[in-house]
């Protein structure tokens, strides 16, 4: 019987969670980051949840993005709220690849910047508009993980 391995390319070991990539998906590569304990499938996650909270569609007529975030905002409070858990579940998400404590507080400060801005009417979904809590997070994270890379290959 043939050994099944991870998509880190390690043998599957059975247990929950550890599940293989599909077979027509390819393994990753030595460059890909895999060695050194990034998980691409959760970045590749964060990336399209950050997409469809900050910039997913555009202001028609304009060149302006919105996501979720910004058309949320329109209910003040409540909308924010909402959109916070899922900014705060992005921010949860990230920290699991092993941010310093000092780079997830300042995640945290963009969230809760963007909620309570966020939260006045009228000036707080144009606030959301503008702001882009999400995109900021994950532009810190990569930029964490780039860092990380390099001071892996020296």
């Amino acid at each position: 019987m043939a050994t099944t391995r991870t998509h880190t390319g390690r043998p599957h070991t059975g247990r929950p969670g550890l599940a293989t990539p599909p077979l027509d998906r390819p393994m990753p590569g030595p460059d890909t980051g895999a060695d050194h304990g990034i998980d691409l499938e959760r970045l590749e996650r964060l990336r399209r949840l950050t997409r469809l909270m900050d910039s997913r569609w555009r202001i028609p007529g304009t060149r302006i993005p919105i996501g979720l975030d910004g058309i949320a905002s329109i209910a003040p409070v409540v909308g924010d709220s909402a959109t916070a858990l899922v900014s705060a579940y992005i921010v949860w998400e990230a920290a699991r690849f092993g941010l310093p404590k000092s780079l997830v507080a300042r995640m945290i400060g963009n969230v809760g910047l963007d909620w309570a801005v966020g939260s006045i009417p009228v000036l707080g979904t144009i606030f959301d508009i503008a702001f882009k809590a999400n995109r900021r997070n994950l532009d810190l994270l990569h930029e964490h993980l780039e860092d990380r890379l390099a001071r892996a290959g020296r």
